[in-house]
């Protein structure tokens, strides 16, 4: 299995800027072709601050079984990132695995999933919505989203205060309909599952941010799934926990 462990190992650019990487995992090549590739997407209320290092830990999980992982960093607030960069980065970098040799992976039949904590999880839901807009068309389809605790509503974050006001300072104002381009929670229906893990005692992002999401994308006739799981904010990117066992067990279903 290829673990890229310290920074710098086994880091492939998707772009000229520091933070346009992603980190490759791949399961042994003794087991065969991988079952899909799941990219993994860091919180940190999107800021500088937190970085790619959060999602190592699962990524070599996925690899150990028998996923290919690519834990992808991207331009953050305080680094470049903001919007529409932060946007641009993660479209970019879940595209460039047309470009990567995946053990054999066939992209155009595997499952494609992004898995995203927090911020992160706000990023794996609206990629799998972006080909609908010109900007990001022709890019690489998402098959499935595994949002853990992720930020899907902008504006009830606004409203909440989530993360200092880390919603407006992503987009540069506070959210509004006129952000349906970034926000999840505007882009409902999406035309690919979406599984919601969320920790019932989460003070960060409160589970009402999954639970709404869910419920919502349900009454639209969208395929959405909520998993409640005990624990705080951390606990479903903590690969010891139960919370991540349920999480591959999400996956399971895709591959």
């Amino acid at each position: 299995m290829r673990e890229p462990d310290a920074p710098g190992e086994g880091r492939i650019a998707y772009g000229e800027d520091p933070s346009q990487y992603g980190e490759l995992y791949l399961p042994d090549a003794s087991v065969g072709a991988p079952r899909g590739v799941v990219v993994v997407i860091h919180g940190g209320f999107w800021r500088a601050e937190y970085d790619a290092s959060l999602g190592r830990p699962l990524a070599v999980s996925l690899a150990a079984e028998g996923w290919a992982a690519w834990n992808l960093e991207y331009r953050r607030i305080g680094n470049g990132g903001g919007t529409p960069a932060t946007f641009d980065d993660v479209a970019a970098g879940i595209d460039a695995l047309r470009d990567l040799r995946l053990g054999g992976l066939d992209l155009a039949t595997a499952p494609v999933v992004t898995l995203g904590h927090s911020a992160g999880g706000h990023l794996a839901a609206w990629a799998a919505g972006r080909l609908r807009d010109q900007r990001w068309a022709g890019g690489l389809p998402v098959t499935a989203v595994v949002s853990q605790a992720g930020v899907l509503d902008l504006r009830a974050s606004e409203e909440a205060g989530l993360g200092g006001g880390a919603a407006a300072a992503l987009l540069g104002h506070a959210p509004t309909e006129a952000d349906a381009a970034y926000d999840p929670a505007q882009q409902i229906p999406l035309d690919v599952p979406v599984w919601c893990v969320h920790g019932t005692a989460d003070t960060n992002v409160p589970l009402s941010q999954s639970g709404s999401y869910v419920a919502r994308a349900q009454e639209a006739g969208a395929e959405a799934t909520l998993v409640e799981v005990a624990g705080d904010h951390f606990v479903v990117i903590d690969p010891d926990s139960e919370a991540w066992a349920q999480t591959l067990a999400v996956l399971d279903e895709l591959g």
